[in-house]
């Protein structure tokens, strides 16, 4: 396992020792991972999001307008347009 050695100010270093009190993680390594763990989690969910809007996307079909007439259709149907 690889070791990795961090500086913080004071502030976020009794954020950490408020969290290790709380009694969740055994120590500063344990509480970094699982931060480090719930970010690549948050950034799987935000790729699955943009694959989900792609295969809508896809599955919506394709119009034979032009984009500007689509933008223009769009806009007019806006409550100020």
């Amino acid at each position: 396992m690889a070791s990795l050695n961090i500086s913080m100010p004071p502030a976020l270093e009794q954020w950490v020792d408020t969290r290790l009190a709380q009694g969740r993680y055994a120590d500063a390594a344990d509480y970094v991972r699982d931060l480090i763990r719930r970010d690549q989690e948050a950034a799987e969910d935000g790729r699955q999001w943009v694959r989900d809007k792609i295969e809508e996307g896809f599955a919506s079909g394709v119009i034979d307008a032009e984009p500007e007439d689509v933008l223009r259709e769009i806009m007019a149907r806006l409550p100020d347009g």
